[in-house]
């Protein structure tokens, strides 16, 4: 086997295991993954290099329950589990360079959310990498957050990603669109 198909084999191999984690195993997270995960995030590519973003590693027992209290809700029952991850990255949008701003305003694109999303992603796979599981939330109680994690009133949370060992191994089906609903070659 090429050491190109292996490298893409296994970033395939990422992608098809990399799932919504909503149960997880009390088990502590190693600082170092933790550390391999941020630098996952760190590295990420961004609109002019602005970076917009700041990750607070939450672990401390009593304020990772706390801001999972933010994040569940009874009235609609979501995010129930939250408690169970044993770490919570709470991600905060921080201003942009100028260009980055200039580019989202001259193009009708907000830049720095498109860079979270994909500074998030890249976590999400360092984690699944290192054999522990993740979700992406971006429903919460920003204002409690801020509050827990003393994050200026100016700032914004953009994500908070669960993290932790998956109670369960299973991997369930993806539930996707077709590619030719989602694709077409040089037309709409």
């Amino acid at each position: 086997m090429s050491t190109t198909n292996s490298k893409s084999e296994v970033f395939q191999w990422l992608i098809n295991n990399r799932q919504s984690v909503r149960g997880y195993k009390p088990d502590m997270v190693e600082k170092d993954k933790i550390e391999r995960i941020i630098e996952a995030g760190r590295i990420s590519p961004s609109a002019c290099n602005a970076q917009p973003w700041k990750f607070i590693v939450v672990d401390d027992h009593e304020l990772k329950n706390q801001v999972a209290d933010a994040t569940s809700n009874k009235i609609i029952g979501i995010n129930h589990f939250t408690k169970q991850a044993p770490v919570h990255i709470v991600v905060v949008l921080e201003p942009a360079n100028f260009n980055s701003n200039f580019g989202s305003i001259m193009k009708d694109k907000n830049l720095p959310l498109i860079d979270i999303g994909i500074t998030t992603a890249q976590m999400c796979l360092q984690a699944t990498a290192e054999g522990l599981g993740t979700c992406i939330l971006g429903w919460f109680n920003e204002r409690t957050i801020k509050k827990v994690l003393n994050i200026p009133k100016s700032k914004r949370v953009i994500l908070v990603i669960t993290l932790g060992y998956a109670a369960s191994e299973e991997l369930r089906e993806k539930k996707r669109k077709l590619t030719a609903e989602i694709t077409s070659s040089n037309k709409y």
